[in-house]
């Protein structure tokens, strides 16, 4: 796996008019993957470690898979086509009758919060990692601006938002709940 994909970590999510900008990168190199609004929280909620009074979607497939004996082994971002990204999840089971690994087809919004919730690596495909637009200089940007306005004591994001909401609506992002695709932009 080491040669054909390579691991990274989520940099950082940020609001957009649209929904979130999740921030992909290793190797000095990152890219952008849009999300919805509901699946970015949550996704910023599990980076943080919030604790939450009743279990979401996410706490609830853990939940299932920790009574069915599998665990969450890996997450693999596979594919992109023209703008949309696809993902696996890796599942291991083990029991008395034998060890069986599992590959599930899922939205790479889905599989990160569930890597970040269990602690497992999030790998992306070389080519679809070579073939991302890098986004290094704009989330350095965006993480400067950010940063002088919490020294400035603004909480408001207006600035970055503006800077996001330009850059997703040159991606036509399309809203990934809908019911006709189980994959994001």
């Amino acid at each position: 796996m080491k040669t054909d994909a390579i691991e990274v970590s989520v940099k950082a999510v940020m609001p957009t008019a649209n929904g979130c900008a999740v921030f992909l990168g290793a190797e000095g190199r990152h890219f952008v993957i849009y999300v919805d609004h509901f699946v970015g929280s949550v996704m910023q909620m599990a980076l943080d470690g919030a604790k939450k009074e009743r279990p979401l979607t996410h706490d609830l497939i853990g939940h299932i898979l920790l009574g069915l004996g599998a665990e969450l082994e890996r997450v693999l971002i596979n594919d992109a086509k023209e703008g949309t990204f696809f993902a696996r999840i890796f599942l291991r089971m083990e029991n008395e009758i034998g060890k069986k690994l599992l590959e599930i087809d899922a939205r790479p919004s889905d599989s990160i919060v569930l890597a970040i919730q269990h602690s497992r690596p999030i790998f992306v495909a070389r080519k679809v990692f070579d073939s991302a637009e890098d986004m290094t200089e704009l989330l350095e940007h965006l993480m400067a601006q950010k940063a002088v306005e919490e020294d400035d004591d603004e909480s408001d994001d207006d600035g970055i938002d503006d800077i996001l909401s330009e850059l997703a609506e040159d991606d036509e992002t399309e809203d990934e709940d809908s019911d006709d695709e189980d994959d994001e932009k």
